[in-house]
């Protein structure tokens, strides 16, 4: 009885040592369980599944991509028109700078015949020098207006309509008069068509001046249009689309609080 009773007196010790080691590891356990953190999703990221969103971007994405296509598409139709409409007006300027020209030389004309027509007006009032008037004469009369006519006609004073009238001794032509009547009114005919040729030549130039106008004008537009629809077709600096991930959700605040037991 006493050897059993020292021996369990001497095991105590031993035992109280052994369950006091294996509370204190019992409650470290319990003390890590009941601090770890839970995270606590929302209810709309929990209810809401990922891959909606994800389509919803890819969809926004290919929407975007379809305009940026129809922008640049608009903007490459409009510059090409923008070059059409440049090269028009430069066209037209160089007509009207033509046609500038063409109005010039026919006022140097007209400007030379006239003074040789009021030589020859002046000259008129001095009394017509007589000649016999014979078959003779009138022939010779005849064949000078036809040349004088046809050396008109070669320097761009008469028409070849109006050279027809002469040799048909039609339109007022008389073959009979005098050879300075007669160039007094081959004179006055040149200056007046030459006149004629004039005001159609300035006529022309006005139209030139209207159409290169309106070309510029055309051009200066388009090629407004053509800037602007560029800019709006440069490419926006977005991030392209790429699969969602885990990681792009929405990450809440993780909140300790202890954990259940049992």
């Amino acid at each position: 009885m006493d050897v059993v009773l020292h021996q369990f007196l001497s095991g105590v010790p031993l035992a109280t040592a052994i369950w006091s080691l294996l509370l204190v590891v019992a409650l470290t356990v319990l003390t890590v369980l009941a601090a770890r953190p839970t995270r606590e999703l929302p209810a709309e990221e929990a209810a809401a599944p990922a891959p909606g969103g994800a389509a919803e971007e890819v969809a926004d994405q290919r929407r975007y991509a379809e305009e940026a296509a129809d922008l640049r598409r608009y903007a490459e139709e409009v510059a090409v028109a923008a070059a059409g409409a440049a090269q028009n007006a430069h066209r037209r300027r160089a007509a009207w700078i033509a046609a500038q020209d063409a109005v010039e030389r026919a006022w140097r004309a007209y400007d030379e015949a006239d003074a040789v027509a009021r030589r020859f007006r002046d000259a008129g009032a001095l009394p017509t020098p007589q000649t016999p008037r014979t078959p003779a004469e009138y022939a010779a009369r005849e064949r000078w207006l036809h040349h004088a006519a046809t050396a008109a006609h070669l320097r761009g004073e008469l028409s070849i309509r109006q050279l027809c009238d002469v040799l048909a001794h039609r339109g007022g032509w008389n073959p009979r008069l005098h050879p300075v009547e007669q160039e007094v009114v081959l004179a006055r005919v040149a200056r007046d068509g030459r006149l004629a040729r004039y005001r159609v030549a300035a006529e022309r130039e006005r139209a030139a001046w209207r159409d290169a106008e309106s070309a510029a004008g055309a051009a200066r537009a388009l090629a407004a249009e053509a800037y602007a629809a560029a800019e709006r077709a440069r490419p926006a600096r977005v991030p392209a689309a790429r699969p969602a991930t885990a990681a792009d959700r929405p990450v809440s605040a993780a909140r300790w609080r202890p954990a259940r037991i049992g």
